[in-house]
C-alpha cells in the first residue's frame, strides 16, 4: 500500500536490529549514491556490519554481547 498524506510511510525501529521500512524506498548515501528497492518492506542496516549496505544482511545477529562466554 503506497504512502499518502492520509497514510504516511511506516518505519519500525528494532532494538539491536535493522530499521524496517514500508517500501518502495529510495535511499541516498553519504556519497550521494541512490539505492532503490521496490519490495513491500525493506530492512535497512543500522549496525554498519552488513556487506550489502544500506540493506541488512543479518550481520547484527553475529555480534556477541558483553559478558557472553559462548
Amino acid at each position: 500500500m503506497p504512502n499518502t498524506p492520509e497514510r504516511p510511510r511506516r518505519i519500525r525501529v528494532q532494538r539491536d536490529g535493522p530499521l524496517l521500512i514500508e517500501g518502495p524506498v529510495e535511499i541516498v548515501g553519504e556519497d550521494g549514491e541512490v539505492t532503490v528497492s521496490n519490495r513491500f518492506t525493506v530492512a535497512v542496516c543500522t549496525c554498519r556490519r552488513s556487506r550489502l549496505l544500506p540493506w541488512c544482511d543479518t550481520s547484527h545477529r553475529r555480534r556477541t554481547k558483553r559478558g557472553d562466554t559462548a
